[in-house]
């Protein structure tokens, strides 16, 4: 690590969202360092961060982020200046067959780091140390904790729509930002928050919805959907989600929420049918991959739409997605037929 750098903890980044965001934070920040604490389970993978490895300004540390012996011993060796909160169990379905990981993992670990970091920060309620008053607890959340949507197009989420989380998973994550919150409201920490909608883009793992389908496809094998396939989710690729989790820790207001939104809003059936149609012109087979499509008996408590007004980080801060989704999945198509050596 370099001596003359700010240190920033980043939690779980062996992951999707967090292994594409290090690698450009620590391209655009030069004076930055990046602790990168990851538990490393079936959702990590430290390939994900092979072109960081040899960076004097990253360091990775496998660890629970919910051990707090760790945790302290990070905070104080590394003299961490920041936080950016990524780790979490993640996957609908694998809440729905044991939530207790996820209220571990994302209630008790969350509140593990938050506590930790007002400790090392503060002097008490609303008094920062000296030296340490530019410190930031920036927390991922997602759009799931807001419930589900109507299906009328300007029925959106915005920062301020009422929680109902209906899964376990995305009662853990409204569970984490209400803690976080808190810290806020009574001790004055430094603290924000961004709620993304459906990320997309290079290595993200093969359980998730798009590399399920692209896989599959190639393989042969039926593309499963669930129930009719008219669920809709509003798809954000995973590089503008960086680009606004940058923008939020660096100017957002402190104690506020930020919606993190593509404005891509698609059904299932719209995700496959337009994956498979690119896949029949770049991997060509006898049929159209189409013939494989498959309904499978649909999820326990699946929200039929989410999509995010995404108005105040646009105004407040100027941010704005590069991609939209038909070019956002032609370069994720393209990353995952590489990954899947079929071009």
């Amino acid at each position: 690590m370099l001596n003359n750098s700010k240190t920033i903890l980043v939690t779980g980044c062996a992951g999707f969202i967090g292994s594409n965001f290090v690698p450009y934070f620590l391209e655009k920040y030069p004076n930055y360092n990046l602790i990168n604490l990851d538990l490393l389970t079936y959702a990590g993978n430290l390939e994900n961060l092979k072109e960081c490895e040899n960076n004097p300004r990253y360091k990775f540390i496998k660890g629970d982020i919910c051990n707090r012996e760790l945790v302290e011993f990070i905070f104080s060796e590394f003299d961490i200046r920041g936080v950016i909160h990524f780790a979490a169990e993640s996957h609908v379905d694998n809440s729905i067959k044991n939530p207790g990981v996820f209220v571990q993992t994302n209630v008790n670990g969350t509140y593990t780091l938050v506590d930790v970091a007002k400790k090392y920060w503060m002097e008490k309620p609303f008094v920062y140390k000296s030296n340490y008053q530019d410190c930031r607890f920036h927390h991922i959340s997602t759009d799931e904790v807001y419930g589900t949507l109507s299906l009328h197009p300007n029925d959106l989420f915005t920062e301020i729509t009422p929680y109902a989380p209906n899964s376990p998973y995305s009662a853990s994550k409204a569970s984490s930002d209400m803690i976080i919150r808190a810290y806020h409201e009574t001790f004055g920490l430094n603290t924000v928050i961004t709620n993304c909608s459906n990320n997309y883009g290079p290595k993200q793992h093969d359980e998730k919805l798009i590399p399920t389908i692209i896989r599959n496809a190639l393989l042969g094998n039926p593309i499963p959907i669930y129930g009719d396939g008219k669920n809709i989710r509003d798809w954000l690729y995973v590089l503008d989600h960086c680009k606004g989790i940058d923008l939020v820790y660096h100017k957002g207001k402190k104690g506020e929420t930020y919606n993190i939104g593509g404005r891509n809003e698609r059904t299932n059936l719209q995700i496959v049918d337009r994956i498979c149609t690119i896949l029949d012109q770049e991997v060509p087979k006898e049929s159209s991959y189409k013939k494989l499509i498959t309904f499978v008996e649909d999820r326990a408590g699946h929200d039929r739409r989410y999509a995010i007004d995404a108005t105040k980080l646009e105004n407040e801060l100027g941010w704005k997605a590069d991609e939209n989704f038909d070019t956002g999945i032609v370069k994720t198509i393209n990353w995952y037929l590489g990954k899947y050596n079929a071009k």
